[in-house]
């Protein structure tokens, strides 16, 4: 297996759910856990200027005064802030002590439009993200968290809803693909859990047998890559009947008992606040199961 660093973000206010659900997964694998918390991003404190020259009296010193003291409310709400993260900070330290891991903790201080940029730089340092139940249900610091993780760092994120029981040895993996760079991206970060489970599931909604895409059968490239691998592979070949791509591959998940979906993920810099496109955004508002996602 080839996680050796995982990285979980949590929030200031959120359960130890996350922490536990990501200790659990570093547990199965022997891997170190990095834990970042973030308090729930803040609008930037700014500095605005005391006045430009003398000011106006009476009202221009009121207005002074007034923005003054706004100042001194935002750093004594930091100040609070900070002391109640040190605090979080060796509660998630003494939790993770007590389950004898290899493991780290930091918080990072940052604006909402920070976030993205900070979880990029430590996702960079780690070979997968986990997204647990409450940032996933945390509808400020979860996209960013996950748009900062997928996006302009090549590394894969495994979500884990509530309800699902996580795992990095699933006995069966759903693989939704459609010859597109995504989902190649995918299946070779998932190639660890690929060639451990017992049975791979590799399925395509409504293919077309093409010489540019599919190939004349579509599945048997992508099948015949992971057999080489050692995975145990089959194609399921999916009629949509008019239904999206999204449920057919969800329901087929369900259908076949699957422990974890592998896919890609499809998005642009400049829509970004819309987080996924097509497929993939659906499927990402109703998980059912773990989602191990790549870009």
């Amino acid at each position: 297996m080839g996680f050796k660093t995982v990285l979980c973000v949590t929030g200031a206010d959120h359960s130890d759910q996350d922490i536990r659900t990501a200790a659990g997964l570093c547990a199965e694998v022997g891997a170190h856990l990095s834990v970042r918390i973030i308090p729930a991003p803040m609008l930037a404190m700014s500095y605005p200027p005391i006045g430009d020259g003398i000011p106006e009296w009476p009202t221009g010193r009121g207005q002074t005064i007034a923005r003054l003291n706004n100042r001194f409310r935002q750093i004594d709400r930091f100040s609070q802030e900070v002391a109640r993260q040190e605090k979080r900070s060796k509660d998630i330290q003494k939790l993770l002590r007590a389950m004898c891991l290899s493991y780290d903790v930091d918080t990072d201080y940052c604006d909402a439009t920070g976030v993205g940029e900070v979880v990029r730089q430590r996702a960079l340092c780690a070979d997968l993200t986990i997204v647990g139940p409450a940032l996933l249900n945390d509808s400020i610091l979860g996209p960013l968290v996950i748009n900062g993780s997928l996006f302009d760092t090549g590394k894969p994120v495994l979500i884990a809803p509530k309800g699902a029981e996580a795992t990095l040895w699933p006995r069966r993996v759903l693989v939704g693909w459609d010859s597109r760079l995504e989902a190649s991206r995918a299946v070779r970060e998932a190639l660890g859990l690929l060639c451990v489970a017992e049975e791979v599931r590799v399925a395509l909604v409504d293919p077309k047998a093409n010489y540019n895409g599919n190939g004349a059968e579509p599945g048997a490239d992508i099948a015949a890559y992971l057999t080489r691998h050692g995975a145990r592979v089959s194609v399921d070949l999916l009629p949509s009947a008019g239904k999206p791509a999204a449920t057919v591959l969800a329901q087929h998940a369900i259908d076949i008992s699957a422990d974890m979906i592998v896919m890609g993920v499809y998005g642009s810099r400049r829509l970004r606040e819309r987080l996924f496109g097509g497929a993939t955004r659906w499927i990402f508002e109703k998980p059912t199961l773990p989602l191990f996602l790549a870009r």
